[in-house]
């Protein structure tokens, strides 16, 4: 009997949320361009130790939309959770890594253990991305 009360209640939840209107959410993209090469999580790109684990200290694994960013990008504010549109790629990606100090004005592709994906990407220039403050809800 509990449990058919917690599944009703669940369900009755979810029906209720799916017809109230859905809020508009306001999010300013930024512009930019960009150098865009692409990145894998393997010992010899990343750490020896630990290849799957981000600048940030997040774990990162294939299939995960994620890049790192120059310093400079940080500075400016594409910092650690910002959103991003990359030009030529669908969907959105998430900064969970950043560079060493020797880049600027550069994104890195996370492409999880594809190297041969990362190779014909390639470094592009160029690159226009579209990105906003880390979504903090």
């Amino acid at each position: 009997m509990r449990r058919f009360k917690s599944v009703t209640i669940s369900v009755l939840a979810l029906l209720c949320a799916a017809t109230l209107p859905a809020q508009a959410e306001s999010v300013e993209w930024k512009e930019l361009s960009v150098s865009a090469s692409a990145y894998n999580s393997v010992s010899w790109q990343t750490t020896a130790d630990k290849p799957a684990v981000a600048a940030w200290g997040d774990e990162l694994r294939p299939g995960m939309r994620a890049i790192a960013v120059s310093r400079d990008l940080v500075d400016q504010g594409l910092t650690h959770g910002a959103r991003v549109k990359i030009e030529g790629l669908p969907g959105v990606y998430v900064v969970r890594d950043k560079m060493a100090s020797r880049w600027n004005n550069k994104i890195d592709i996370y492409m999880g253990k594809d190297v041969q994906a990362a190779r014909e990407w390639g470094v592009q220039k160029d690159i226009q991305i579209s990105w906003a403050e880390p979504n903090d809800s």
